[in-house]
């Protein structure tokens, strides 16, 4: 039964957050996190977010949009490591406040409450169709979306949702919009385990491999990728509007957990 919930979330996140470019270790944290100890969920959903995105960008490299790549992602990824630096300033620091929502506890933070805000902002933004025209010229300040994603992707991991919102206004196609960002978050990604240390990664791997989780994260992994691989598929038969609409409610999603303390 493990397997069975773990591959279904995994194969439904990742075909679901293809189109929309991000969302697919918060949906599969919460699942991992009923299986194992939370610093093992941890290690487990970098592990399958990483391979997962690297086998999208095998499945989508030819429709990337490189320009846009070097023009994001090199600024992204320097900002990664300062957000990255400053998570390790501000983990000791104190939640604003607590409380239980049911059985689960929730901590809402200064620092997830900030992004939260801002996430739900762009995702307003988004769903306001008289605004589409105003905002078109911010899809040319990819330097700037790549600081904006990069940072908060360092400091949270939560850099997707930043991503989305400027490649959305620079103008790609459905395909090339999937493929661009799935790009530049490898990059970042790359980017910010650096700085988390090896041996951070290395206690988490260690966990994981003692309470024989490694079998489901390679199972994860697999359900994944199919995900993926049937997301692709249904790319062509879908419109950029709902490619548009998809990242907006996820946008929404996100930043209501995060602003909420739940993710």
């Amino acid at each position: 039964m493990d397997y069975l919930i773990l591959c279904l979330t995994a194969l439904v996140a990742s075909g679901l957050t293809l189109f929309s470019g991000f969302g697919l270790g918060t949906l599969l944290l919460p699942a991992l996190a009923l299986l194992f100890p939370l610093p093992v969920a941890v290690a487990a959903t970098a592990l399958v977010h990483l391979a997962n995105n690297l086998f999208k960008l095998a499945l989508l490299r030819r429709s990337a949009v490189w320009p846009v790549v070097r023009q994001f992602a090199l600024p992204a990824a320097a900002a990664a490591l300062l957000g990255a630096w400053l998570l390790g300033l501000l983990a000791a620091m104190p939640p604003l406040f607590s409380y239980s929502l049911g059985p689960r506890p929730a901590q809402v933070s200064l620092v997830k409450l900030v992004i939260g805000l801002l996430i739900l902002g762009f995702a307003w933004l988004e769903l306001m169709p008289s605004l589409e025209e105003r905002l078109r010229p911010v899809g040319q300040h990819l330097a700037l979306g790549g600081l904006l994603s990069g940072f908060f992707g360092g400091l949270s991991g939560h850099q997707g949702a930043f991503r989305a919102a400027f490649l959305l206004r620079a103008g790609l196609e459905k395909e090339a919009f999937v493929a661009t960002g799935v790009a530049c978050a490898v990059l970042v990604d790359c980017a910010r385990l650096m700085v988390y240390g090896q041996g951070l990664w290395r206690g988490h791997l260690d966990l994981l491999a003692q309470a024989g989780g490694l079998p489901k994260v390679v199972a994860a992994c697999l359900a994944a990728f199919l995900g993926a691989y049937l997301g692709k598929r249904l790319l062509g038969k879908i419109t950029m509007r709902a490619v548009r609409l998809t990242v907006a409610v996820m946008m929404g999603l996100v930043g209501l957990g995060l602003a909420a303390g739940l993710v």
